[in-house]
């Protein structure tokens, strides 16, 4: 079930970057990328969980841009 776009808008990685984040599907399931770190997180029955211990960390940590600019 995709997550309502005026919410989605309104989410960001809950690391200290606050970059916002996209929806996307991996392996059947529908998880929550952070635009900066590309950490992965869950979409629980439509609901996103945006805690830290669930995330899979990004290329480089979580928090950490995977782009050094």
């Amino acid at each position: 079930m995709p997550i309502d776009e005026v919410l989605l808008e309104m989410l960001a990685c809950p690391s200290n970057d606050h970059a916002p984040l996209r929806e996307e599907t991996r392996d059947g399931a529908e998880v929550l990328v952070c635009t900066s770190c590309l950490s992965t997180f869950p979409v629980d029955d439509g609901i996103p969980v945006l805690l830290l211990d669930e995330a899979t960390p990004g290329p480089r940590g979580l928090g950490v841009p995977a782009d050094p600019a």
